[in-house]
């Protein structure tokens, strides 16, 4: 398994609603990313920035992010996009951070 991690972009005054999102998951969505190899999955916001911290364990090296294609993550994507930055396909402005310390 590898370790992955990025950050995401909440918009001002909505974190209350993207935990309350969260806190109700899909299934559907969650069976997929348990179907394709993603694990220990956490999201952490950091409230003075509004930045979304991100953390997987992946089977292959791409993460949540490579299931764009599935049309139910294309849905949560649409559903989320009034909450936080987006790219034109509403998928989250997603930047991949590079692991400079683990500690087992």
């Amino acid at each position: 398994m590898k370790r992955i991690a990025f950050k995401m972009y909440l918009k001002p005054g909505q974190a209350e609603e993207y935990q309350k999102r969260h806190d109700q998951i899909w299934p559907e969505l969650e069976k997929l990313l348990r179907e394709n190899g993603i694990s220990e999955y956490s999201i952490f916001l950091d409230e003075e920035t509004n930045t979304l911290f991100g953390f997987q364990k992946v089977a292959d090296q791409e993460g949540s992010q490579a299931l764009g294609g599935h049309a139910i993550v294309q849905k949560w994507w649409d559903y989320m996009a009034d909450i936080m930055e987006t790219n034109p396909d509403n998928s989250p402005v997603s930047i991949k951070l590079e692991e400079v310390f683990y500690m087992e």
